[in-house]
């Protein structure tokens, strides 16, 4: 099997449409609120609507790729997502607008599944890292762009043209996928695991409600959602290792280097997201700049992720990714601890600079993860090893808001602390580099040759062993 790049192109960027709108609403709220006649807080609703649909019906993404075909799945999830923009950018009230999210979640839930896991079925593990260096790029470069992008729209044009960008590119991705996306239907697949689907729909829906709440701080809903999750999941966890044909099959986990992605990868990829939230907060509350200021500055993590990409595959392969994840949980550490250090006074060089390394260490470290979590996967097993990633990734990137957000307000409860305008970020900075720097511990626990198949450390330290022997 050849790698395609145009198919990985694809994909990659329906993935960046989704998690563009799943961020970019946050800062137009104001403008939009003020068009509906609503107060900005009442605009959360159609944010939540959207993260707990994907995050609801993603597990189910798998079974409808094999009974349907990933093709027809794929293209009907590209038109679900932009006849949901369309809805978006026309919705004349606060609940036609929340309805319009839900079928957007929905398109989005299919679309980015289904479209890795065809990727990954026509991939040779030799092609692996190259496939997942296009696919990672959205999950770093759209939390970025998205409060520049939402704010340039929302103060210069209209909120609505945050939605209808998304017509033309869904139309033209509609187009290509029935042209790239090959049918890879499943022979006999397997029964639908309704028990299994409503218990997993039940804890993640109360995961996600509960992460969402914590955002704000600790409400009823919280309260609510916190043992509905743990009842829900719980159950679920016992239903899936019973069952014979699981919706998920968490046997996958055993596989150490899927393990390994899946937990500590989820938690990477929450404290990514969390810094692009924290830090405009800084520049702007703590430093007094504009939003443009603050969004402008950020863009140094863009340019980070973009400048690496075409090293991050030779990296690997010269070094092999345990190294490559373990001096990117390092650096991207230390440079979270350098943030918290920022003044106002601070040369922008000198900032810039701390951004760039930050992006830099921040794009290995996400594909690093991504390319091991497949390396010991069979094709047999890619579904649901896929599911349960896309799953997991959702609730890490929804947990890295909500733990941004409470670790401020954690640094605002501090005595001293609080009276400074800067002091709670930089509390936030300094305890999410924390939580960064304890991944290093699983990472040294994985073996120094894992995810050597599909990067080709083995045959590149074979071939020095080999001259070494010959003297040559």
């Amino acid at each position: 099997m050849e790698f395609q790049r145009g198919l990985a192109l694809l994909v990659a960027g329906t993935f960046f449409m989704e998690i563009l709108d799943g961020t970019v609403i946050t800062p137009a709220a104001p403008r939009i609120a003020a068009e509906l006649g609503i107060a900005p807080i009442d605009v959360n609703v159609a944010i939540t609507a959207y993260v707990l649909t994907i995050g609801v019906l993603i597990p189910i993404s798998g079974w409808l790729a094999d009974r349907f075909g990933p093709r027809r799945v794929f293209t009907v999830a590209i038109v679900l997502f932009v006849l949901a923009s369309l809805g978006c950018a026309l919705a004349p009230t606060l609940p036609a607008l929340t309805a319009a999210r839900v079928v957007q979640g929905a398109g989005g839930a299919l679309m980015v599944p289904v479209g890795r896991l065809v990727v990954l079925r026509t991939t040779e593990k030799s092609d692996l890292v190259r496939a997942i260096a296009y696919l990672t790029w959205p999950g770093l470069l759209a939390p970025v762009l998205a409060p520049v992008v939402g704010g340039l729209l929302a103060d210069y044009a209209s909120w609505r043209w945050i939605f209808v960008i998304n017509v033309p590119l869904g139309l033209a991705a509609f187009v290509v996928a029935l042209r790239l996306v090959p049918d890879l239907r499943a022979d006999a697949p397997d029964p639908l695991d309704r028990p299994g689907f409503a218990l997993m729909a039940v804890g993640v829906a109360g995961l996600i409600v509960a992460l969402e709440g914590l955002g704000s701080g600790f409400t009823p809903s919280t309260a609510v959602a916190l043992p509905v999750a743990g009842a829900g999941l719980g159950l679920a966890v016992r239903h899936l290792l019973r069952t014979p044909h699981p919706i998920v099959d968490l046997r996958i986990l055993r596989v150490t280097t899927f393990r390994t992605t899946a937990a500590s990868g989820s938690v990477y990829r929450g404290v990514i997201i969390a810094i692009p939230f924290v830090l405009p907060l800084l520049f702007q509350v703590g430093f007094g700049w504009s939003a443009a200021q603050a969004g402008l500055v950020v863009i140094a993590l863009f340019v980070g992720n973009v400048g690496i990409k075409p090293a991050t595959t030779p990296l690997m392969r010269r070094l092999g990714i345990r190294t490559v994840l373990l001096w990117s949980i390092v650096i991207g550490a230390a440079c979270l601890v350098g943030m918290a250090f920022l003044e106002p006074t601070t040369p922008l060089p000198v900032l810039l600079a701390l951004l760039l390394v930050s992006g830099i260490v921040r794009s290995t470290g996400f594909t690093a993860y991504n390319s091991v979590a497949f390396a010991d996967v069979g094709q047999d097993r890619m579904n649901h090893a896929n599911t349960l990633l896309s799953t997991l990734q959702e609730l890490g990137a929804g947990l890295g808001v909500a733990v941004g957000a409470l670790l401020v307000r954690l640094g605002e409860a501090i005595p001293g602390v609080a009276g400074a305008a800067a002091g709670p970020y930089r509390v936030a900075l300094v305890l999410l580099s924390i939580v960064l720097a304890l991944l290093a511990i699983p990472t040294l626990l994985l073996p120094r040759t894992a995810g050597d198949e599909v990067t080709g450390h083995v045959s590149l330290r074979g071939a020095a062993q080999g001259r070494d022997v010959c003297g040559t």
